[in-house]
């Protein structure tokens, strides 16, 4: 298994070696190299076991270091920088030749982030380099919010976890593009709500197609192992009450299931308390002697856009 510390230096020296690290941000755990070596971003496809139509997002220190690989930064991108840098959001921007193909999947814009995780701040801002970081899953399955995770799927081919406790946010970043117009590309940890608040009314476009624009944006993902069916729990169909089953339930406990084999995500019904307990509690629901996992749908607003899509591309296995 991989060793698991709060070592900055240590980190520093593995990826100096073209070598992968997990490191924690906001949102997940990512695995991460160096951006711009073709070999360590190989090896990051080849751990996760992740196609290589899917592009990678890359990880910055600051606005700074996002300007030396991308040919340019819309006004509208700019302001919500300013508004929302370091945090939960990653912008498609038109790459420079320095960002090798296949980190962007052969298209001509790359995912740019600056995460805010003071541990992974500290290690990107002692970089020469960016780090090109999905999540540190096998691809498909559901994304890592604690070291824990981590360890428990790919321990064996990572040397390093860098420890920086729980996730705070617990869903990937939202993803916005600007080629023709503002669109978001995926739902995630900054609520669309909040984007409009900066620059106004965002189009919305989730592809579900095997030829994605940005991560995460494949019709199956974020998976549990266990087949997953989002459905109203009040009252719980009839049709899966001869089956062993577990249920994720937004505020409130279902009528019929035993609470040992139920999560409620928020009992306060708090969509940011909902949401950063979504993926630890797939994962705990598929280590139950359970055939099903049945989730409810939580409120389509906010952070529940992005919790709603999450399930749904579960669901699509």
């Amino acid at each position: 298994m991989a060793v698991i510390g709060k070592d900055l230096a240590r980190a520093k020296e593995l990826l100096l070696q073209g070598e992968l690290v997990a490191i924690p941000t906001e949102t997940v755990y990512g695995l991460a190299g160096n951006a711009l070596d073709a070999q360590a971003v190989v090896k990051i496809f080849t751990v996760k076991n992740r196609p290589q139509f899917d592009p990678l997002i890359v990880h910055v220190a600051n606005r700074a270091q996002a300007e030396k690989l991308v040919e340019s930064i819309p006004p509208a991108a700019k302001e919500l920088m300013t508004r929302y840098w370091p945090g939960p959001l990653t912008f498609l921007l038109p790459k420079k030749p320095l960002i090798p193909d296949l980190v962007t999947a052969g298209l001509a814009t790359v995912g740019i982030r600056c995460p805010d995780h003071p541990l992974t701040h500290a290690l990107l801002s002692s970089l020469d380099f960016p780090l090109a970081a999905p999540s540190a899953n096998p691809f498909g399955y559901v994304s890592p919010t604690t070291p824990g995770h981590v360890n428990a799927q790919l321990g064996n081919q990572v040397k390093y976890i860098l420890d920086g406790g729980p996730c705070r946010v617990g869903l990937e970043s939202t993803i916005i593009g600007f080629e023709n117009e503002p669109t978001i590309y995926r739902l995630g940890g900054l609520g669309v709500e909040e984007i409009e608040k900066v620059i106004g009314p965002v189009k919305i476009d989730l592809n579900t197609s095997s030829n994605p624009k940005a991560p995460g944006q494949l019709k199956s993902h974020y998976a549990p192992r266990k087949k997953l069916v989002v459905t109203n729990l009040k009252p719980i169909s009839s049709s899966y009450t001869t089956q062993r089953v577990g249920v994720l339930a937004f505020k409130e406990y279902a009528v019929g299931v035993k609470h040992d084999q139920q999560i409620v995500l928020s009992p306060a019904g708090n969509l940011e308390e909902a949401a950063k307990n979504l993926f630890s509690a797939l994962r705990s629901l598929d280590t139950l002697e359970i055939d099903l996992i049945l989730a409810e749908p939580v409120p389509e607003y906010g952070l529940g856009k992005a919790i709603n899509d999450r399930l749904r591309r579960a669901a699509a296995q």
